[in-house]
């Protein structure tokens, strides 16, 4: 994908959180976790309710060495997957949590 044309889209009206997560992972396999981070504060704004972009904004803290960020990230997502019933989300968020905890 080509991210220059994806950031374009921000630009012109069709910013979506989906957009948002397709271009923090871009950006994340360029290893550029910081310019990520952007993207998806912004997904989550976005649309609060996506728990995908939760469960990445955490784990782009926590690589970011924010792990009270992460927590807080995940928690979020978690009461959004509660709220959505995304069992599947609910569960992984729970145990990044735990893992997060020890």
């Amino acid at each position: 994908m080509d991210l220059d044309a994806l950031e374009k889209l921000t630009q012109s009206g069709r910013d979506s959180a989906m957009l948002r997560l397709t271009l923090s992972r871009l950006l994340l396999d360029r290893d550029e976790p910081a310019a990520a981070l952007l993207h998806l504060e912004q997904a989550v704004k976005l649309e609060p309710g996506y728990t995908a972009a939760w469960k990445s904004l955490g784990k782009t803290r926590l690589q970011l060495e924010d792990p009270v960020g992460a927590a807080a990230a995940w928690e979020n997502g978690l009461a959004a997957a509660r709220a959505n019933g995304d069992k599947q989300a609910e569960r992984e968020m729970t145990v990044f949590l735990k893992r997060l905890a020890r």
